[in-house]
């Protein structure tokens, strides 16, 4: 065991953190045992999350290893301008919650290959359903796991392979009570996320003013790091292949966005099992939440370059190097809470753990879901009862979970170590799929004509160019399109399409090619399965339009600041 950060006070908050999460979720589990106990109810909750329940829980799965330790290491590199991904994704709620949440609960949409049978046929469906789980593990619980386990071992010094199985064991804990469990303990969870968030924040911005309060501290960082407050990156940026430009407005962060927060199991099941008028409450709540996630994950990672840079003293650029020498803006955030008094020290902790934790058990919840009720129902056993149902939804998050931890160990630092940044990572490969799933569902949506071989082609097709456009680069210069800002120097001297531009053109290569498929399978007198659309659906209350439309006006503020 290496020194640990953390004294007695420190580890007795944790524990009082622990005691509370527990006891609170044991307290759910029996209520819940004893009134529903089907399939539905575990794995949705349905019909028994308020919407403060549901945003929260959005929230604090979202929130979790790749926004604290990931973002908040982008903000050390690249600054403010990752703060794009948290603020689009609060215009993105908004337009989930008017347009695609009706299509969801009109239809009894439960899960999303069940959409995709419904929609068009059981083979993309089950192809779906196989991607998903595949990306789950291999992509996001591998990656929350080992950056989780590497900013806890950091901070309380103990081995990493023995927090990525304590990770792991609480999360499989959480998670065996069923979605009601993980959406209220989410409540908990999100409470000491964003007072340990702020507490992190504000001792480093009273660091660097010397005492004088957060507003000085604040006003020297832009001052001092102000290279670091541009929200929008030149073509000659070196962080431009990251973020190009106004692809975060315009381009292939909404992809990203819609596709994450719209058409992904993992995130729209927290409101699938709810009314329209509280799914849309709770979708709202958690874009106000989302506006303010820059300034607990991303104001921290320009502290501690601001602190790095000017010598202020309290972390150093050594605490940021790995075993081999190489800085790791991914240890950024750890670094922050060595500042952090006693018991605070704890708090901020707990808080991180906590975000940890509930984004494993919602992500190892979804995984479940789908394995059971798109893949096990259909494919193995279509009459098993509710129990069984539930037995084998319990089973596939301990599997999962083990898999996750086999993967951890075997590619963690490789594809996230040394001095990469793991949110990106996440981000770029995630991309893969998502321009192609984006294009099925909105086709999926909003045009009948819509085939099922049309969906397919984007299912595999989408995955097929973005592995094309990925190797692109080494079978051809494409330093001619760097005039253009279509092509950026990766720091090696190859010319690569940014991933958000890439997932830009994948998405209308796929919608491109659905649109012909479609075109002429329709022409043949196929007839697509069609959803039940009522235009009245999207229509919303004055005061859910009000709260949109703050967003909107907060987003467009920033956005003119910062530009």
């Amino acid at each position: 065991m290496k020194n640990s950060l953390l004294d007695s006070k420190d580890y007795i908050v944790f524990l009082v953190y622990f005691v509370i999460v527990s006891a609170y979720g044991l307290y759910i589990y029996k209520k819940k045992k004893s009134a529903e106990s089907g399939s539905k109810d575990y794995f949705l909750a349905e019909g028994s999350l308020t919407w403060w329940a549901i945003g929260a829980s959005l929230i604090a799965s979202n929130i979790s290893a790749e926004q604290m330790i990931g973002m908040s290491g982008s903000g050390f590199k690249l600054g403010l301008a990752i703060s794009a991904y948290e603020w689009m994704a609060a215009a993105t709620l908004v337009v989930v919650a008017v347009f695609f949440m009706p299509v969801y609960l009109k239809n009894k949409i439960f899960t999303m290959p069940q959409f995709l049978h419904q929609r068009y046929n059981s083979t993309v469906a089950m192809i779906m359903a196989v991607f998903w789980l595949m990306l789950y593990i291999v992509v996001n619980l591998m990656s929350i796991l080992y950056l989780g386990a590497l900013a806890i071992s950091g901070i309380s010094g103990f081995d990493i392979s023995i927090c990525i199985w304590a990770l792991a064991i609480f999360a499989i804990i959480i998670t065996l009570g069923g979605m009601k469990v993980i959406g209220y303990t989410d409540v908990i969870q999100v409470f000491f996320l964003v007072l340990g968030g702020l507490v992190a924040t504000y001792i480093a911005l009273n660091l660097i003013s010397d005492g004088k309060g957060i507003g000085s501290g604040f006003s020297m960082l832009k001052e001092g790091a102000s290279e670091h407050f541009h929200l929008i990156f030149k073509k000659d940026n070196p962080n431009y292949i990251d973020l190009p430009g106004l692809s975060v407005l315009i381009g292939g962060m909404w992809i990203a966005n819609l596709s994450y927060w719209g058409c992904n199991q993992y995130i729209t099941q927290r409101a699938l099992g709810a009314s329209l008028p509280t799914a849309r409450g709770g979708l709202l709540f958690a874009a106000f939440l989302k506006m303010l996630m820059p300034i607990i994950v991303v104001v921290p990672g320009i502290a501690v370059y601001y602190i790095i840079k000017n010598n202020v003293g309290g972390i150093s650029a050594s605490q940021l190097l790995t075993s081999t020498g190489v800085s790791d803006p991914n240890k950024a955030y750890p670094a922050l809470l060595t500042l952090l008094p006693a018991g605070l020290k704890g708090l901020s902790f707990a808080a991180l753990t906590a975000a940890i934790v509930a984004s494993l058990a919602g992500k190892a919840n979804s995984i479940a879901t789908i394995f059971t009720l798109d893949i096990y129902k259909k494919a193995f056993n279509p009459e098993a009862s509710e129990t069984n149902l539930v037995n084998v939804g319990k089973i596939a998050v301990i599997v999962s979970m083990f898999l996750a931890v086999i993967l951890s160990f075997g590619f963690g630092e490789g594809l996230m170590g040394e001095g990469k940044q793991g949110f990106q990572y996440i981000q770029e490969y995630t991309g893969f799929v998502s321009p192609g799933i984006f294009a099925m569902f909105i086709f999926g949506f909003f045009w009948k004509k819509t085939t099922s071989n049309a969906a397919l082609f984007a299912t595999i097709g989408g995955f097929i160019f973005s592995v094309i456009l990925k190797f692109l680069p080494k079978w051809t210069d494409l330093s001619a399109l760097h005039q253009f800002g279509w092509s950026v120097d990766n720091g090696k001297g190859i010319f690569e399409i940014p991933f958000m531009d890439r997932m830009l053109i994948v998405f209308a290569c796929c919608s491109l090619g659905m649109y012909i498929i479609s075109t002429i399978e329709n022409k043949k007198g196929i007839v697509p399965n069609g959803l039940e659309i009522d235009t009245k659906m999207f229509k919303t209350t004055t005061g859910f339009a009000i709260g949109a439309l703050l967003i909107i006006g907060l987003i467009i503020a920033l956005y003119t600041i910062y530009w």
